[in-house]
């Protein structure tokens, strides 16, 4: 019988009796009886605890403004599960992933795999098969035993190292880099956008040799003041190295933090050495004016009221979000809606923004599957933050209708705290 997507996609979520089976031993098994070799003529492996995804976009957005072939490997999706392969800026189609999930069913035999094991196979199956310039893998879950460390990485980047995801990846950020530290490979470039990387990151780059491209040592960033930019009509920063500057448009992605994750990016292509094909300035420039990434600070209007999406979902993503309601205040009131998953530290979510959230709106993610879970479980682990007398709602939909409903013209609802949230937003932006 003859699978459509859909079919693919629920067939491989119950298929492996765990969500999350880390460990190479299984997908190196089935990559090899499906005969993959490289998936492109340069490879960088991302990593990180947040910014992988807009480094991802960055690094993409530059190659493919140089007129190279890229490939990207994201996850998770937000609103269909395509988004997660893309070949020359456009996701993969149904057809495609399909022909790769029924070629890695022959080929596993009776191997078991996870979700993400299949698509990461997918990816891989599919970009082999597009000849490409570069593919850009994003790191799923660590990065030592993660599917993607399958691949051999040209240049491997970490972008920051914090508390997450502590169940698979230790307790604190020593344990943590250790974990994501395991996509650096042997006199290979890793690139740090961390100031302070853990000691566990840089012991582990020095025993294999890797030559670390450290930022605020290797490369810097700055903003440039508008006095003494060449165009002072707008806005620009400076990217350097020994020897070598560029001055540069800022980037769309509006967060402060997006400098730092744009500077990692280049770095990065910079590191490849001699890459597929040239890398002139103007493509740098051109690439990080417009890398985007859906669910980062996405915004809209609703009747005077600026609604803004963000998929920020830990301690470390929240101060980047509150650094960003800083540097772009709403002239009104902030309006949050804020859903979680169980296995995340909400309380310090809740901390690094309850200066400036006027209302709160809690909501439940039940159908998020093992990790989701009930408004009230929620509002039982707030109930000694800030977000304590928030008002609650069984769905994220029902708590943006609310929040909006409260706000004014001039205010601004801030919808976060997973892609999950993030995703029902956009879909119910995008219906209403």
């Amino acid at each position: 019988m003859t699978r459509t997507l859909p079919d693919w996609l629920a067939y491989i979520e119950r298929i492996h009796p765990k969500s999350i089976d880390m460990g190479l031993d299984r997908i190196r098994e089935v990559a090899q009886r499906l005969g993959l070799k490289r998936p492109a003529k340069k490879v960088i492996t991302v990593g990180g605890t947040n910014g992988k995804g807009s480094t991802v976009a960055f690094i993409e957005s530059m190659a493919r403004a140089a007129g190279w072939k890229v490939g990207a490997y994201t996850s998770p999706h937000l609103l269909a599960y395509n988004e997660r392969v893309r070949i020359d800026g456009a996701d993969a189609d149904d057809a495609g992933l399909v022909e790769a999930f029924e070629a890695i069913e022959v080929a596993r035999g009776e191997t078991q795999l996870t979700y993400f094991e299949y698509g990461t196979l997918a990816a891989l199956w599919l970009f082999e098969r597009a000849r490409l310039d570069l593919a850009i893998l994003e790191v799923g879950l660590g990065g030592r035993l993660d599917a993607t460390n399958l691949v051999d990485p040209d240049v491997a980047v970490i972008t920051t190292v914090d508390l997450d995801h502590q169940d698979y990846l230790g307790e604190d950020r020593e344990a943590i880099g250790f974990e994501k530290a395991g996509i650096a490979r042997a006199w290979k470039p890793l690139v740090l956008g961390d100031d302070d990387p853990p000691s566990s990151v840089l012991g582990h780059a020095y025993r294999i040799g890797a030559s670390t491209w450290r930022i605020a040592n290797d490369f810097f960033f700055e903003p440039i003041p508008q006095s003494a930019a060449k165009d002072e009509g707008q806005p620009r920063w400076r990217w350097r190295e020994v020897g070598h500057r560029m001055e540069l448009p800022m980037p769309r992605l509006a967060a402060p933090v997006q400098l730092r994750n744009a500077a990692v990016a280049i770095a990065a292509l910079r590191a490849l050495g001699r890459p597929p094909r040239p890398l002139p300035r103007n493509a740098i420039a051109e690439g990080i004016a417009r890398a985007e990434v859906r669910g980062r600070l996405q915004r809209f209007d609703r009747d005077g009221v600026d609604v803004v999406v963000d998929v920020a979902h830990n301690p470390q993503a929240a101060r980047s979000l509150s650094a960003w309601l800083s540097a772009a205040p709403a002239s009104g009131t902030v309006h949050a809606v804020f859903a979680a998953l169980a296995d995340k530290d909400v309380a310090g979510v809740v901390e690094s923004l309850a200066p400036q959230i006027a209302h709160w709106h809690l909501a439940g993610l039940a159908d998020a599957g093992p990790r989701g879970g009930t408004v009230e479980a929620l509002a039982q682990r707030l109930a000694a933050s800030a977000a304590a007398n928030a008002s609650r709602h069984e769905r994220v939909d029902r708590a943006l209708e609310a929040a909006l409903q409260q706000a004014r013209s001039g205010d601004r609802v801030l919808v976060f705290g997973s892609f999950h949230t993030a995703a029902t937003a956009l879909d119910w932006l995008a219906r209403h």
